[in-house]
């Protein structure tokens, strides 16, 4: 496990650099990932357009931001990706809001589909959802998981299931209202949640 922690972190980008490599590759036509094609391209695109927006627009509010800064341990915020992941893009700019919050915290993003041994460690049911944020001590110890999406929207996605037995492409459309509606603010409880259950255990 150690193993394929430190294997993923030699290969991990900075938030910034990731936001780069979307750039290029969409300047290419190409989107991240081994299999290329105009759907996955499109998507990204899209994406960027989301992100770029959320990374000017997310705020922290100040009583999660009160408790980021109550970090004293050094910890790794790694974060399992992909450019044409609709969640990761409404997701990863709420993390890195979060993560700049407190010098302590060092965020690290990989590419689902060249970490799969990372991957497959850390699947959701059964399946190598993404995005998928873990959290790790200074000795790469795991703290805590969180992912692929946030807990009201995962509520969402099992109802409509259990209803309907798949995604279909009107779920998604309304499960990006949702988020554009919620503004990250699920997820940023989500995660305080699970940092303070860390802490008391």
């Amino acid at each position: 496990m150690k193993n394929i922690l430190e294997n993923a972190l030699k290969n991990s980008i900075s938030y910034q650099d990731y936001r780069l490599l979307m750039q290029q590759l969409l300047a290419e036509g190409k989107s991240t990932g081994p299999n290329q094609s105009e759907e996955l391209t499109n998507y990204s695109l899209l994406n960027e357009s989301r992100m770029k927006r959320l990374d000017k627009t997310i705020k922290i509010s100040d009583e999660i931001a009160s408790e980021i800064q109550k970090i004293e341990e050094t910890q790794t915020w790694l974060v399992i990706t992909e450019s044409w992941c609709g969640d990761a893009a409404q997701n990863l700019p709420v993390i890195h809001k979060m993560a700049e919050l407190n010098e302590k915290i060092q965020l690290k993003l990989v590419l689902r589909d060249e970490n799969l041994a990372l991957m497959d460690v850390f699947l959701t049911n059964n399946s190598r959802s993404i995005p998928k944020l873990i959290i790790l001590d200074s000795d790469l110890n795991v703290i805590n998981t969180w992912g692929p999406r946030p807990s009201i929207a995962t509520k969402m996605v099992i109802d409509y299931k259990e209803k309907n037995g798949s995604l279909d492409a009107a779920f998604k459309q309304d499960l990006q209202v949702w988020y554009n509606k919620d503004k990250g603010e699920n997820l940023q409880n989500d995660l305080i949640e699970l940092l303070q259950t860390a802490a008391v255990n």
